[in-house]
């Protein structure tokens, strides 16, 4: 072959190949938009209808009572199904602290993810407890919770503090 030759079959499988580059540039799929999210429940809602009653089935699940109808007795569960179902509530306190993270309902201060990232993680703390049926680890993983979500309520909604006296989990 001459030098003519290869020197124009160079060039043609460049072109070739530049051209097949240009085409899968063109062809290339083009980045998805952001995801949009659901956020029909506003904050008020949020809390009432999901984060307060996951919370409540966790705290409901640890620690002791003493009563006047039945003495005292423990509240941590005695089976392999009781300690599955805190294990779902511990799971959904990790996903609760995530969706408060979501773009749209999320709060700009630094403050607002620091304390949905210590609800996820005392969540995770929650599950392995609930996993080990580790009685102590349950209940500190519940103390746990409730100083996250004390913090967060003094942070950013003061008032409603007195919801949560002593005796509000009564039921």
């Amino acid at each position: 072959m001459t030098l003519i030759k290869q020197i124009k079959s160079c060039l043609l499988l460049g072109a070739a190949l530049l051209t097949a580059c240009g085409e899968t540039a063109v062809d290339a799929p083009v980045a998805e938009s952001a995801p949009t999210y659901n956020l029909t429940l506003n904050m008020t809602e949020f809390m009432a209808h999901v984060l307060e009653p996951t919370a409540d089935g966790l705290w409901r699940s640890a620690g002791w009572v003493l009563d006047e109808v039945d003495g005292y007795y423990e509240l941590y569960p005695t089976d392999d199904e009781g300690w599955q179902r805190v294990e779902n509530h511990a799971a959904m306190i990790v996903e609760a602290g995530n969706a408060l993270m979501l773009p749209g309902r999320a709060m700009p201060q630094a403050e607002w993810a620091t304390y949905s990232q210590a609800m996820s993680t005392v969540g995770l703390t929650a599950m392995q407890a609930a996993r080990d049926q580790d009685k102590e680890a349950i209940f500190q993983a519940g103390a746990q919770l409730y100083s996250v979500c004390t913090a967060c309520h003094q942070a950013f909604n003061p008032e409603i503090l007195s919801r949560f006296a002593p005796g509000s989990l009564a039921d």
